[in-house]
């Protein structure tokens, strides 16, 4: 069995490729305090304290073929990541749907990774009143660009070659919760220049204790003895893993969430990530050693197959309606 090749389907299979749209929106549209603009424009005030001290909880969706996948899902995670940071959405689910589905009506997406956020706006007035969260007035904000693949055919047919991260330790979870989408970044952004620096193409990152936890922006699984394993803490709860748990259940494939020390991924006979930004993305090596024969193994390949195929069928899908005029410009 061999990859399904989903860049070259979403790039250019019938139903996937871009719809018309206005010249303004050509690198992706944006929305702004309430404003709808081409991505190009799009500003957020310098005075944002997510912009100043990272204070800001996020998600990210992704649209094939027309479908948002697992909407649903991804807002219920978004309203978990504002509560654990004490952020509140000024919209409601069903107005955030809005939003999210006009900016792909007006960039012509059907391949899309769309974004979005709340910030806890700007600073107070009177600097003794920022600890106070109810003085500060939460923003949201949001964008849609054509898909990101960030394992693209090539890659992915060839697997990821992984390094875990030497100097670099997963934020621990009593500093930031990991399971919340946040804007702390720099321990995944450092060890991923670190791996880049060894060769590699992605960073494992390790927690205060030498177990797995996950790698930036994915989650990690690895296969041993027809078995799934996955960290179970450390990590965020990712809407991809959790979608490659239900497929190894309709497969009849053993999955476990557990604590696992670095030592087992080496041992690993498959590993691959999961990323909204990626689906399935199979690992070749770790550290320079060769999981299994090398490449996709033939669970992650069944997978991954399994995944794009059923995604493209309907699966947990939200369709959008494109047939709605691509204005220019507009306020909502």
């Amino acid at each position: 069995m061999t990859l399904i090749q989903a860049e070259q389907i979403m790039r250019d299979g019938p139903g996937h490729t871009r719809l018309p749209h206005a010249t303004g929106y050509s690198h992706g549209a944006a929305f702004i305090n309430g404003q709808f603009c081409g991505i190009d424009t799009a500003a957020i005030p310098i005075t944002d304290v997510g912009f100043l001290h990272a204070d800001a909880a996020y998600d990210v969706v992704s649209a094939s073929a027309g479908q948002l996948f697992r909407l649903p899902d991804h807002l219920a995670r978004f309203e978990q990541s504002c509560a654990a940071f004490r952020l509140r959405n000024p919209y409601n689910e069903s107005e955030t749907t809005a939003v999210l589905t006009r900016l792909l009506q007006l960039a012509g997406t059907r391949e899309a990774y769309v974004w979005w956020c709340v910030t806890r706006g700007a600073m107070p007035d009177s600097g003794s009143e920022r600890g106070d969260p109810s003085a500060y007035r939460n923003c949201f904000y949001a964008f849609v660009i054509p898909y990101l693949y960030i394992a693209d055919d090539a890659t992915r047919n060839r697997g990821l070659d992984l390094h875990v991260s030497e100097r670099y330790i997963r934020i621990p979870e009593k500093a930031v919760d990991p399971t919340a989408k946040n804007f702390h970044w720099m321990d995944m952004k450092l060890s991923l220049f670190e791996a880049r620096d060894r060769g590699a193409d992605f960073s494992v990152l390790l927690d205060t204790e030498g177990n797995l936890t996950e790698c930036p922006g994915a989650n990690l699984f690895l296969v041993r003895d027809g078995q799934l394993y996955s960290p179970d803490s450390g990590c965020l709860a990712g809407i991809t893993r959790a979608t490659v748990l239900e497929l190894a259940a309709e497969l009849g494939l053993p999955a476990h969430l557990t604590r696992l020390p670095v030592a087992a991924l080496h041992r690993a006979d498959e590993a691959f990530l999961t990323s909204t930004a990626g689906g399935i993305m199979p690992v070749n090596s770790v550290d320079g050693r060769t999981l299994g024969s090398g490449g996709p193994g033939p669970l992650t390949t069944q997978l991954h197959n399994r995944y794009w195929q059923k995604r493209w069928a309907g699966w947990h899908g939200t369709p959008v309606d494109y047939s709605a005029a691509s204005p220019s410009s507009e306020t909502h």
